[in-house]
């Protein structure tokens, strides 16, 4: 199997090393010769792509917009299998479909990452344990999912999540896009100046992802807008609960907003029910 990695970020470059680490070869391209050129120098792929008509899969691990202008300005091998990884997936479903494609396209969101960018933070165990979400649609070929399937088994992934595009991009915008929002909105505060001494683990897991890419994920964003909209509302309308109750010093109330807090997350922390068409294939 000819597989090339286009892309190679902190992610593309994590998924060439983890499937050589399988043993697998892997080609690479990028946008940035300078990265190509170190990734092969490297070992971290086995030869740099001048076209994709040769390979039987392509993993496309671009921003959104790049990963339709890189999709729709080369050429693929008929019947190949390419694969974008963008953290939203509707809006790269629909350019996708929009034209006659001979290819088989698979949609995927790797759930792993890192506070830092670029291939020199990748690592060949950056998927091991995590979850790979493909979706799919009625025009989906399966054969490619489970070729794809297969491919994340290898990396080192734990387990692999199916769903619709649609079902991807509501969780995606509470699980990962609010976390960031709320990461980047608590860090706006005065008190974040002198607090060596003060902070604990908690304060560490709030501003982790505050100082990501703004360029990236603000097109993630503006592209989920609907969903994360209606997740920051909700947030927004659960702290002015909290605040409302301490401001008027109401202990029971107070208590009351918490003690509902816990038992919601004590209640589905260990809940296994799947939601809606999400289906789980647990590797490990």
């Amino acid at each position: 199997m000819n597989i090339c990695v286009a892309g190679l970020g902190i992610i593309g470059g994590s998924m060439c090393m983890a499937l050589k680490r399988a043993g697998l070869p892997v080609w690479g391209w990028n946008r940035t010769k300078k990265v190509a050129d170190y990734a092969l120098h490297n070992g971290i792929i086995d030869g740099i792509a001048r076209d994709f008509v040769a390979f039987d899969v392509v993993f496309v691990a671009l921003p959104p917009e790049a990963t339709v202008e890189f999709i729709n300005n080369h050429a693929f091998k008929e019947g190949a299998i390419v694969a974008d990884i963008c953290g939203v997936k509707v809006w790269i479903e629909e350019e996708i479909y929009k034209r006659p494609r001979n290819f088989r396209y698979v949609g995927c969101h790797p759930m792993a990452g890192k506070e830092v960018s670029t291939i020199y933070n990748a690592c060949a165990d950056l998927f091991d344990n995590a979850s790979m979400i493909i979706t799919y649609s009625g025009a989906t070929d399966f054969a490619a999912v489970n070729t794809v399937s297969g491919l994340s088994q290898k990396m080192g992934f734990a387990r692999v999540v199916e769903c619709t595009a649609a079902a991807h991009d509501k969780k995606i915008a509470y699980t990962s896009q609010l976390a960031h929002i709320v990461s980047n909105a608590y860090v706006k505060n005065d008190e974040l100046d002198g607090c060596l001494g003060f902070t604990g683990g908690s304060f560490q897991d709030m501003t982790r992802i505050a100082g990501v890419d703004e360029r990236v994920w603000s097109s993630l964003y503006l592209k989920n807008s609907q969903n994360l909209t209606e997740d920051i509302s909700r947030l927004i309308s659960s702290l002015e609960q909290l605040r409302a109750e301490i401001a008027k010093g109401d202990k029971e109330g107070l208590e009351k907003c918490l003690r509902e807090g816990r038992k919601i997350f004590e209640s589905r922390r260990e809940e296994r029910t799947l939601w809606g068409d999400i289906t789980v294939t647990e590797f490990k």
